[in-house]
């Protein structure tokens, strides 16, 4: 018999002032920026938590050659600490990678390398916990601390142990998740035919292949790399492709300089201060400022294609944006109905397919779940979303004296800059900025050129807090 997972008493866990859940890109930049803290006397006592075995950041879309969308300085530290011994630079300077880097003149990094960057970190950072899965949050008033209850996983990722940790601080960074639409759950979830998420892409690239006929559908970035990864890998003439796009057109990322003004802590605190109707009905329209494909994609899409045409005839790929899928069924074990529907010429159609790539994005993981102990504590909007402050904390009564902060979980009231990872260390050091009651992190009064409103917001100066006492972190 398999002896069942203890937990240890709480007595035996000291306090921390900031537990984290989750170690993505956003909570390990917090992770970073809270070790070594400048200008403080004692250190922040900081723990975080992640349920995988180790850090991966989009490991199915890691595709050769596919680069991120946000310069190199967008690392975990430098916008708010380029000193910081936790930068993408210092990074190469330990691999003795600097000077091939500098005469590579590489503004944009490729994915790859911030995943290799992120994993770097992780491994010498310490307080960080992986296989740790958390699975609920309280308020204790009579220590007027966090309960945090957690479950160690084995290599199998079964219970080994339960354990509690106290805090006066919380940040979840618990991330997104594929989001799959509704027609495509089933057959998505069934398995009996390779209808994917992009999330899983390079695991299941070899069956992809050498599946008769493939259709992506999506409009963005990831969608645009898969299919070209696809077309290169097809043979000209035999290519049968499909990519469909509910998008009018398949569309350029707004990339211009003003553009990117709207990824500004300027833009944010604008947004932040717009009234709740406002801001819904905002965010849909500005899906190009991060939703469309960047032009070296476009580029080398239409280069590839022309490119198989230099001998006479089209390549056997369809191109069709415009296009939303109403129902999809199996077909004869192995293949995939779609019954599309044009949304501009009101027209409804069928495509058969062997294989469906879905690179439909992600949304945000809900709260409620991991928040179950706290609900009653919780105020919400007039849609029941979580109210988050222009300092990144969850709108909690007053009985609970500690903070909750979120990290890519605030787009209905932060923005479009929400999921940027140019905006994570702005948010980290203001996260840090706020609970300690100081400004470890100078950070700048303005970021854009652009003046969003006829009134410009004045930024939350945090009030003065208690001198942390220093606590001893547990193992």
């Amino acid at each position: 018999m398999t002896a069942r997972p203890t937990r240890p008493t709480p007595e035996t866990d000291q306090p921390h002032d900031l537990v984290g859940i989750g170690i993505g890109p956003f909570n390990l930049s917090l992770a970073a920026l809270a070790h070594g803290i400048p200008g403080t006397p004692h250190p922040i006592a900081a723990t975080f938590y992640e349920q995988r075995p180790a850090f991966h950041w989009h490991p199915g879309l890691l595709i050769d050659g596919a680069s991120l969308q946000v310069p190199f300085l967008a690392d975990l530290v430098t916008l708010a600490d380029p000193t910081s011994p936790w930068t993408f630079l210092n990074y190469l300077r330990t691999r003795d990678r600097l000077f091939p880097f500098y005469f590579a003149e590489r503004f944009h990094i490729q994915r790859a390398e911030y995943d290799a960057y992120c994993r770097w970190v992780t491994q010498q950072l310490p307080g960080l916990h992986f296989s740790h899965q958390v699975d609920a949050i309280r308020w204790n008033a009579e220590q007027a601390l966090f309960e945090v209850d957690f479950t160690q996983l084995d290599t199998h990722g079964e219970a080994e142990a339960l354990g509690r940790t106290h805090a006066r601080h919380i940040a979840l960074g618990v991330g997104t998740e594929p989001h799959i639409p509704e027609p495509l759950k089933p057959l998505a979830e069934a398995g009996s035919v390779p209808v994917i998420h992009s999330a899983d892409y390079l695991q299941h690239r070899e069956q992809l292949l050498n599946a008769p006929h493939i259709t992506v559908i999506g409009s963005g970035q990831s969608g645009a790399e898969i299919f070209l990864d696809l077309l290169r890998a097809r043979p000209a003439g035999h290519e049968k492709l499909h990519w469909l796009a509910r998008t009018p057109a398949f569309a350029p990322m707004e990339y211009s300089k003003l553009g990117l003004e709207h990824f500004t802590p300027d833009y944010t605190r604008y947004f932040h201060a717009l009234p709740e109707p406002v801001r819904d009905e905002l965010v849909p329209h500005q899906w190009q400022l991060h939703k469309g494909i960047d032009h070296d994609t476009i580029t080398a899409i239409h280069e590839e294609l022309y490119r198989r045409t230099l001998h006479g005839g089209w390549p056997d790929a369809t191109l069709t944006p415009g296009v939303c899928v109403r129902t999809a069924g199996r077909v004869a074990t192995t293949r995939v109905e779609l019954h599309l529907e044009h949304t501009q010429q009101a027209t409804r159609s069928r495509l058969t397919t062997d294989a469906v790539v879905l690179a439909t994005g992600y949304r945000e993981r809900p709260l409620d779940h991991m928040l179950d102990g706290l609900h009653t504590h919780l105020r919400r909007d007039n849609s029941g979303r979580p109210r988050i402050d222009d300092q990144f904390r969850l709108d909690l009564d007053p009985t609970i004296t500690g903070n909750i902060y979120v990290q890519n979980a605030e787009r209905h009231t932060h923005g479009v800059g929400a999921p940027d990872l140019g905006l994570a260390a702005w948010r980290s050091a203001t996260i840090l900025n706020n609970l300690t009651g100081t400004t470890p992190y100078h950070l700048p009064q303005r970021t854009a050129f652009t003046t969003f409103g006829l009134t410009p917001h004045t930024p939350n100066i945090p009030a003065q807090a208690p001198t942390l006492t220093p606590l001893v972190q547990s193992n």
